[in-house]
């Protein structure tokens, strides 16, 4: 059997906020962000919208387009770095939220690319046992760590949740394969700093606060190359042209990444499933929401091979294919 997606889900907070409400707080203006980054708006979350909520909303449509009981969910896994405590986990809150009491819950930190990684281990669990269903979520809340007097990255990040039930499903179908990959010695190009120490020898000096800090135009050259990369590495092993592909869905980082990807690769544009423009960088949300976007909008179909990738903070990155 096949590691198939059996439904996906998307939660997105009420609050739409503009380029010209940035204009409010930073110095900065609509054309400057659009001709940039491509994002013309972003969600921020409100009150009863910390990432656990918005994680088990995306978790529930999921669940009912899978026709999965939270009940019978073994595994539930969250992408995050911006979990709303450090402990418990983001995926305990969700089995609480959703009723999953038979679940074992955890969170997997590995910034955009951590929906991915959350796929490739529930790949395994169910490789293992076909019968184990699992919950997959990517699920961000970037406006808790964003330094909102920065222009350079405030405008770039947004907040949501995406997921997906995946399960045992007729050979053939599901996931192929995945290349995943990291590079510590990178981090200090795109990196948050944890709260202050409690333990005086473990301060850091001069700690900058807890917040997104990158280096745009590194983080730009390193993550085009290792997508690519990623991408080449992955299709060469499994045996896959690109004219195969029916659907590309890369992290929507901003539309400059984007674009000199998908001309570095040489994908139809038409091919190319981007949202960017709508709800800005949500990390490890942003794979998810916009494969459920896909998905409910009828891009996808069964028989299809979809390619994701993503990079993000780690450095961190990768790529995986899916018979539809």
């Amino acid at each position: 059997m096949g590691t198939v997606i059996l439904g996906t889900g998307s939660c997105l907070p009420e609050r739409v906020v503009t380029n010209h409400d940035l204009a409010e707080i930073v110095e900065t203006n609509d054309e400057w962000i659009r001709t940039r980054t491509g994002i013309k708006t972003r969600r921020i979350a409100a009150a009863g919208e910390e990432t656990y909520r918005l994680a088990a909303r995306a978790a529930e449509q999921a669940l009912a387009m899978a026709g999965v009981a939270a009940a019978d969910l073994d595994l539930i896994v969250v992408g995050t770095i911006t979990s709303h405590m450090l402990m418990p986990s983001t995926a305990c809150f969700v089995q609480k939220e959703i009723g999953a009491t038979k679940a074992f819950a955890f969170d997997l930190n590995a910034a955009c690319p951590g929906f991915l990684y959350g796929l490739d281990v529930a790949d395994q669990y169910v490789r293992a046992d076909p019968s184990r269903k699992i919950l997959v979520i990517g699920a961000e809340t970037l406006s808790t760590r964003t330094n909102w007097e920065d222009r350079n990255t405030c405008v770039l990040f947004g907040d949501g949740a995406g997921a997906a039930v995946v399960g045992g499903g007729p050979q053939g179908r599901g996931m192929v394969g995945s290349v995943l990959c990291s590079d510590g010695r990178l981090w200090s190009l795109l990196h948050m700093h944890a709260p202050v120490s409690n333990n005086a020898d473990l301060e850091e000096p001069d700690h900058p606060g807890v917040h997104i800090i990158m280096e745009g135009r590194e983080v730009f050259k390193y993550a085009v190359k290792a997508m690519e990369t990623s991408i080449s590495d992955l299709l060469h092993r499994e045996g896959v042209s690109l004219d195969e592909i029916d659907l590309f869905i890369p992290h929507q980082a901003n539309i400059r990444i984007l674009n000199k990807l998908v001309e570095r690769i040489g994908i139809p544009l038409e091919k190319v499933f981007i949202n960017v423009e709508k709800y800005g960088n949500t990390s490890a949300a942003s794979i998810p929401i916009a494969l459920d976007e896909a998905n409910r909008g009828g891009r996808l179909k069964p028989g299809n091979k979809l390619l994701i990738c993503s990079f993000g903070g780690g450095f961190t990155w990768g790529a995986s294919l899916i018979n539809w």
